[in-house]
């Protein structure tokens, strides 16, 4: 199922992360209209159950499998920054993804790229120690299963920047937007401490996937075009909204010539 790079822009999700009795998402839902499964390995969401439910809804739906660790923050649900040493990254990235590798075999699936959770995911375009840590578990990784593991990161002006370090460890990274999400001046997302920081109007959410998918200037903040370039647009599916707002953005993916 792998490839080494995306051609046309996917949609993923970050998905599988209800917890015991407690329901998140619509996960049955919004499985069908998407091409990767952002899938949390139980450190900040989720357990031994619900990632095998998830793996099973994606295999049925032909979806990708990707892995979605965290730090260990089960109560923050992995949104708070810990300070971690090098060896701890690399061990608890391994552990997450090692966990879902043995719940897709069951499937005869494997996973097929990693994508950082909240706080790590933003830690690690803020300090390249941490950048580099991921990117050595992965390597790990993609050499134990003998195939590439590419990493999702968030798509930002310097992406080539942050490829050129990612290829000293020989990984690949997608670059990946958010359609629901404001960016600052810098290219980078406004904090959801801010006001104004998530989209919330559905036609405001289309036209910022449209001119991502069309590789076009995006609108940020002050009112500026940015141009950031994607290889997957990230849809959430926690939102009473969701389902219909995701099918729409799959159509608009679709409906654009290759």
């Amino acid at each position: 199922m792998n490839t080494h790079t995306i051609r046309k822009i996917t949609l993923n999700c970050d998905i599988g992360e209800s917890f015991g009795a407690y329901k998140m998402g619509e996960d049955e839902l919004i499985m069908p209209h998407i091409d990767c499964a952002n899938i949390a390995c139980g450190f900040h969401a989720s357990d031994p159950l619900t990632m095998s439910q998830t793996v099973a809804l994606a295999t049925e739906h032909q979806v990708k499998i990707g892995a979605h660790p965290s730090y260990p923050d089960l109560v923050g649900f992995g949104r708070r920054h810990m300070d971690c040493s090098e060896q701890e990254i690399i061990a608890l990235v391994m552990y997450q993804v090692g966990a879902l590798n043995g719940v897709a075999a069951r499937y005869g699936e494997s996973v097929a790229y990693v994508k950082p959770h909240g706080a790590l995911y933003n830690d690690m375009l803020r300090n390249s120690e941490i950048f580099k840590a991921v990117c050595k578990a992965v390597s790990y990784l993609q050499t134990q299963q003998r195939q590439p593991l590419p990493l999702m990161v968030m798509a930002t002006p310097q992406n080539s920047e942050w490829q050129a370090l990612a290829s000293n460890y020989d990984v690949h990274l997608w670059f990946e937007g958010f359609a629901d999400r404001r960016y600052n001046h810098k290219g980078r997302l406004v904090s959801r401490k801010q006001s104004g920081s998530v989209l919330t109007d559905e036609a405001d959410v289309l036209a910022q996937a449209q001119r991502f998918a069309r590789r076009e200037p995006i609108i940020d903040k002050d009112g500026h075009e940015r141009l950031i370039s994607i290889d997957s647009l990230c849809v959430h599916g926690d939102n009473p909204s969701a389902v219909e707002t995701v099918t729409k953005i799959r159509e608009l993916l679709h409906s654009l010539p290759e």
